[in-house]
């Protein structure tokens, strides 16, 4: 499988945050968000072709017990089923990231704990993007594959990048078409998160955005990362 990197770090986002973690990072997506902090993955894909036994010797040599396997899209990537069975036969926490448009053709991989990030309409790339614009609005809403792995795995989060209001309003939709709504026990599987890659970008939206999590019954999530070592790659 094509691998942009494998690092050591500590998980910035979600139930997990803070948490010394090593990510494994495939290269390949099939959506192009406009606000992509990847592009290396997405727009530009590159990396080396890994096998999944040297990548297991890589994690474990870091020595850490955490593993967020992460993208571009991992679950396009050949052999990803293999990776995290491994990864969790060696005693190693498996968190998947994931858009949630897609499953491999065997089925969800094994994991510790799912996180979904289904795309809004906001993520769409502009006009000049043409043939990619198109196929992204096509492809980033699939509910079924979202309700199947949220059922695949012992635990899951789903995910949402919050830029506006719009967003949130598109967001407490798209979940009441799921199940899930405001003031209810699934509610604490939802994670909104502010969009922005400098912490003065994501102090504006979060501003307003702590409130509504209150409000709604979902949970806030802070970008710690870029709060921590800036938008680098790497980190």
């Amino acid at each position: 499988m094509q691998i942009a990197e494998v690092y050591a770090s500590l998980q910035g986002e979600g139930r997990l945050a803070g948490t010394p973690s090593v990510f494994v990072r495939t290269s390949g997506c099939n959506l192009r968000c406009h606000w992509c902090d990847t592009p290396f993955t997405s727009w530009q894909p590159s990396g080396e072709q890994r096998d999944v036994t040297s990548l297991i010797a890589e994690v474990t040599a870091l020595g850490l017990s955490h593993v967020v396997v992460t993208g571009g899209e991992p679950l396009l990537a050949a052999g990803i089923g293999d990776l995290c069975y491994r990864l969790r036969a060696a005693g190693q926490h498996v968190t998947i990231e994931t858009a949630a448009t897609v499953l491999p053709p065997d089925g969800p991989p094994t994991a510790d704990l799912m996180s979904l990030s289904p795309k809004l309409r906001s993520s769409t790339p502009a006009a000049e993007h043409g043939e990619w614009r198109q196929r992204h609005a096509d492809r980033r809403r699939r509910d079924d594959v979202i309700r199947t792995l949220m059922q695949s795995a012992p635990q899951y989060q789903l995910k949402f990048v919050i830029d506006s209001p719009a967003d949130l309003d598109e967001t407490t939709a798209w979940l009441a078409d799921l199940g899930v709504t405001p003031g209810t026990a699934d509610c604490r599987h939802v994670q909104l998160m502010p969009q922005g890659t400098s912490p003065e970008h994501l102090a504006a939206t979060a501003a307003w955005l702590q409130t509504a999590c209150i409000r709604l019954g979902f949970r806030f999530c802070h970008r710690h990362h870029i709060e921590w070592f800036g938008n680098v790659r790497g980190s």
